[in-house]
């Protein structure tokens, strides 16, 4: 990802609607398998640092660990979420094998060219029984400008996903897509209407539309954190097992 996407990460991943969203999601799968005090957790591909900082806002006993590719996202990320951020590739981890209880990966695996590696490297570092929950960015006939800018090589289906995660050694706990409400707007405008001068989609919208966002987001959020699934999005969700 060019230097620029991660100053503009930085600027907004706090206040705009698809980070709230994205950082509800993980934090509702990692509450529901970690126990509230003394988990391990890894952040890998933790970009500017706005989950970890969300994270420890909502379980300070947990120890977090941030890694990520590029010197500049781990300098904003210290700046922004403090704690150990290491930086490192998520195909080549520098921890021990069985050192976290989960890791986590938003939006990472996508951009490397070898995912299979990157979630062969997460299963190593987890101990026995640990949990991944992988955001994925979905369907590769979406792919567009935004994924040029940001760098994602590959947009994945809920299955692709569920048979990389199976071919490194675990267990599918859960799987749903998410961003769903907003998904035909999405198609709209990466597919039908993009602009004349792509850049990524990263930025606040005016604050009516941030708040319309959010509330989709928000019911969303109730629906998968009731146990219920959706069935399309511009993303994928998917929690597993080390066995």
């Amino acid at each position: 990802m060019q230097p620029d996407e991660y100053r503009k990460m930085a600027e907004v991943e706090d206040t705009m609607w698809y980070y709230r969203a994205l950082h509800r999601h993980v934090g509702r799968s990692l509450r529901a398998v970690l126990p509230a005090a003394g988990a391990r957790v890894l952040d890998a591909g933790c970009g500017t640092g706005g989950l970890l900082k969300a994270l420890h806002a909502a379980r300070p006993d947990w120890t977090l660990t941030g890694l990520d590719f590029s010197p500049l996202a781990c300098e904003l990320a210290r700046e922004r979420a403090g704690g150990e951020v290491v930086q490192g590739s998520v195909a080549a981890l520098p921890f021990a094998d069985g050192t976290f209880d989960a890791v986590v990966s938003c939006d990472v695996v996508c951009q490397v060219a070898d995912p299979a590696q990157a979630l062969r490297e997460f299963h190593r570092c987890l101990r026995p029984g640990g949990l991944v929950v992988l955001t994925m960015p979905a369907y590769q006939w979406m792919h567009s400008y935004h994924d040029r800018e940001v760098g994602n090589l590959r947009r994945y289906s809920r299955g692709e996903v569920a048979a990389l995660l199976r071919g490194a050694g675990f267990s599918v706990r859960r799987s749903t897509y998410w961003n769903t409400l907003l998904f035909p707007l999405a198609v709209l405008r990466r597919k039908i209407l993009p602009p004349a001068a792509p850049t990524s989609d990263v930025g606040l919208f005016p604050a009516p539309v941030e708040a319309g966002c959010n509330a989709l987001m928000a019911l969303e959020h109730g629906w998968l954190g009731a146990g219920a699934t959706l069935p399309l999005g511009n993303s994928v969700l998917t929690v597993a097992q080390k066995p």
